[in-house]
């Protein structure tokens, strides 16, 4: 949170609109891929330059832009001009940190969501924004990096014709976007579904330290699914209810199967993070019940040796007239005494199941 601040304050003090790329320092050349593609054709090429792309913004087509990467601010603000994208909204293109939304600006849409991936081992949520861009027969696409993509399927479905893609328009293009956006916050719950699931194990069976260090790292990456996920049910009900003209409404059942989507990854996250609530709990009750046993253990030594550490203090006190200090048997009688003192007090103890 702290360096998202840091990011913020780049800003401070400059004029709305004004473009200033805000995320992670990058060096690597922007790719700007182009699809174009009708029920009968297609065309799919790389663009060498940001002007290869204007010819596509009227076209009868359908036309998919795919911008990797957004810290060449002089590209994204070509592409802008030439779109007619508002100076806001490349503002917000740019700044990395948006939330979850979607404005209408009548002749376009601009929608912003989060892609969310886990790491190699799964322990850590990354999440990359992206931006599309709704025209009448295009979608422009922001991603901050081509490392990771969701978006190959939508590729292939295009390439092969398969599917209802290639016969409907840009808005159902831009669902299919989000759609696969979507369908991997599936995948990325069940990751942390297994990791939960083993940390119930490991709780039940042994916990350690290390566990409860586990636990909160989790909590830790659901709150920061939830502020990425939470405002998507708002963004796809907006499209869905939305009177714009570029939202046919053939698209619209698409959209309400999406909302659906949304809802369960919510149920989801919520009952997750119900459960990691309940295994902190767990978690600091083993502990306690741990520490309870010990102090048990310890108090009943204690208590054994009571009697025992009375009868060694009155013998060993130095008196003169103590008759039994002289007798014979006095030594192993008073062991006797105090072993028979030990053996009562743990079958009483046993009779009490305090052991």
């Amino acid at each position: 949170m702290l360096k998202l601040v840091k990011k913020e304050s780049k800003k401070v003090g400059l004029p709305p609109g004004t473009l200033l790329y805000v995320g992670e320092k990058r060096t690597e050349k922007v790719t700007i891929k182009i699809i174009d593609y009708d029920e009968t054709s297609l065309q799919e090429k790389e663009a060498r330059t940001v002007e290869d792309c204007f010819p596509y913004k009227n076209k009868p087509t359908v036309t998919w832009i795919n911008v990797d990467g957004i810290h060449r601010v002089d590209i994204i603000e070509t592409i802008g001009k030439h779109f007619g994208v508002h100076s806001l909204v490349l503002e917000d293109i740019l700044n990395t940190g948006q939330r979850p939304k979607m404005d209408n600006y009548g002749d376009y849409l601009f929608i912003v969501l989060k892609m969310i991936y886990c790491n190699g081992k799964g322990s850590e949520i990354i999440a990359e924004q992206i931006s599309l861009i709704l025209g009448s027969n295009f979608v422009i696409s922001f991603q901050e990096e081509a490392e990771r993509d969701v978006f190959n399927p939508v590729r292939e479905r295009i390439r092969n014709g398969t599917g209802r893609i290639r016969k409907m328009g840009a808005d159902y293009l831009a669902y299919a976007l989000m759609d696969a956006i979507v369908d991997n916050y599936f995948a990325v719950l069940e990751k942390l579904g297994e990791q939960i699931e083993l940390l119930q194990e490991e709780l039940i069976s042994d916990p350690t330290p290390e566990t409860l260090h586990a636990i909160n790292h989790l909590k830790r990456q659901m709150i920061f699914l939830r502020k990425s996920v939470w405002p998507l049910r708002e963004v796809v009900s907006g499209l869905e209810r939305g009177e714009s003209p570029l939202i046919k409404a053939e698209t619209n059942i698409f959209l309400r199967d999406l909302y659906d989507h949304t809802i369960q990854i919510m149920d989801a996250l919520e009952t997750c993070r119900d459960m990691l609530s309940g295994m902190l709990d767990i978690y600091l009750s083993s502990i306690s019940n741990k520490m309870n046993g010990v102090m048990k253990v310890l108090t009943i030594i204690a208590t054994i040796f009571i009697p025992l550490t009375f009868i060694a203090g009155v013998y060993g006190m130095n008196f003169k007239y103590m008759p039994e200090l002289e007798w014979r048997w006095s030594y192993p009688v008073l062991l006797l005494a105090m072993a028979v003192i030990v053996v009562s007090m743990l079958m009483y103890f046993r009779r009490k199941k305090w052991l």
